[in-house]
């Protein structure tokens, strides 16, 4: 597991907040020799810690105003790979996590409408590995995923 120094976590912080910075103008801002920082960006993304660079998209602003969350239960005896390569092939599935508890997986969905998500759901229950599925719909989102909050602990 890398370990982030401050310089690195103020130099992921600074291109999580204004990702079109470039490295000249975030070396200005922060300080430091330009090479440190272009080094330091490709170090943390061999490591890892800096998983992609392309642009935050807003599901509602593409169409997909409606968000869910479903718990699948599968057929133990199949396994997950099955049902994530299925769930892979479904555009409106954003994430699909193996879980601990009553449920095997946690799954977010988004949909055009409510009666679009009916349509989206009757997708994931196809599966012959999903035994059931439970479906939530997202009435507000009070938090949207974040990381850099880690980076400031």
């Amino acid at each position: 597991m890398p370990t982030l120094d401050r310089l690195d976590a103020r130099i992921v912080l600074l291109f999580a907040r204004e990702p079109k910075i470039g490295v000249l103008q975030a070396s200005r801002r922060l300080g430091v020799a330009r090479g440190t920082v272009a080094a330091r960006l490709e170090r943390l993304e061999a490591a890892g810690v800096i998983t992609g660079w392309g642009p935050a998209l807003d599901p509602a602003a593409l169409g997909f105003p409606v968000s869910a969350f479903a718990t699948l239960e599968i057929a133990q005896a199949k396994g997950h790979q099955p049902v994530a390569e299925h769930l892979r092939s479904i555009p409106e599935v954003l994430e699909a996590h193996t879980i601990t508890g009553a449920a095997d997986l946690m799954v977010r969905l988004v949909a055009r409408s409510n009666s679009d998500l009916q349509r989206v759901i009757d997708e994931v229950v196809a599966s012959p590995v999903v035994v059931r599925a439970s479906t939530v719909i997202v009435l507000a989102t009070e938090i949207t995923p974040r990381v850099t909050p880690l980076l400031e602990v």
